[in-house]
């Protein structure tokens, strides 16, 4: 068989499987492995594991299984300790990110709850959604009800900042430790912020992005405007606008999102479009090149943007009044 056929074959196959990576590694995740090696202190060996973890007697056969694809993905790597002694498991820079242990750069939280079936569902309709002329987006399709809706059933140089849906304050916090003089401000849903204390480090505040958002030097937009239309993404920036001073005065809006086509060279662009993907199955959405963002900007009275890049796929943009 020619060779070109054969590395097609090769790659309709991984593009058919490829949700197995992302429920093995919600497996790991939902049976604790990558805590359980961090909590060791040391490499684990799978009898090791298999005791640990209290899994059914029956299953440590699948728990390699398990562990060698996760391994082939760089999550976990395996190593050798000597000719007939049993091989032991580690961490990788890419599964410290999960564990319980890690702070400042945690994503346990994000990654499981991307891999909830809640988000996973509607990508199975997007291709009923686009022979329909409904607006309805794939995820109302899955749920019968909007992606807001179903999220409000399980609520989860400056001076001032308000990080809009800043959800319980993880930015906002980091934000003020390493930032004492920065007052921060989550602004976010009643059912999100409700019981959110006050302790004097973020205040926390219930309204409506679209209304009203409290005045502050700055404004901090994390993973929030791909979630929304143009239309949608234009009414909260004119919001942000009400609510900072002039660009003299030190008043900005500062995006964080990403910026299709200006990753790194160290870093592919695939996660973009993969992420543009998920808004399109759960939003009205979705992720924006520079000139779709630009277009955003000016819409909504903003005079200048400067874009900053980062070693990851996720850009800084600072918007001025």
């Amino acid at each position: 068989m020619d060779s070109n056929v054969l590395q097609a074959q090769a790659g309709l196959w991984n593009l058919t499987f490829g949700y197995l990576k992302s429920m093995s590694l919600k497996s790991a995740l939902d049976l604790g492995i990558p805590d359980a090696i961090d909590n060791n202190g040391q490499p684990m060996t799978l009898s090791q594991l298999h005791s640990v973890l209290s899994l059914h007697p029956s299953k440590i056969t699948q728990l390699r299984r398990l562990m060698r694809l996760l391994t082939h993905f760089g999550f976990f790597i395996e190593k050798s300790t000597g000719a007939g002694t049993e091989a032991v498991y580690d961490l990788t820079t890419q599964s410290r990110l999960v564990t319980r242990k890690t702070e400042s750069t945690n994503m346990l939280a994000f990654v499981r709850c991307h891999l909830d079936s809640k988000w996973v569902k509607p990508s199975q309709y997007i291709g009923d959604w686009f022979m329909q002329d409904e607006k309805q987006v794939p995820a109302e399709v899955a749920h019968g009800c909007t992606f807001w809706e179903l999220a409000s059933r399980e609520p989860e140089g400056i001076k001032s900042l308000v990080d809009v849906g800043g959800g319980k304050g993880a930015m906002a916090n980091i934000i003020a430790k390493n930032f004492p003089y920065v007052r921060c401000t989550v602004l976010d849903l009643p059912n999100v912020v409700g019981d959110c204390p006050n302790d004097g480090i973020v205040k926390f505040v219930s309204g409506d992005m679209f209304t009203c958002i409290p005045p502050a030097d700055a404004v901090l937009l994390k993973w929030l405007l791909h979630d929304w239309s143009n239309e949608d993404c234009i009414r909260i920036l004119q919001r942000c606008k009400e609510a900072i001073p002039s660009r003299e005065a030190g008043g900005k809006v500062i995006v964080c999102e990403a910026v299709v086509g200006s990753t790194s060279a160290m870093i592919s662009e695939e996660p973009q479009l993969l992420l543009d993907m998920l808004m399109l199955t759960l939003t009205e959405g979705g992720e924006r090149d520079e000139n779709e963002w630009k277009h955003l900007f000016i819409e909504a009275g903003f005079s200048s943007y400067k874009i900053i890049h980062t070693s990851g796929f996720m850009s800084i943009i600072e918007v001025y009044p």
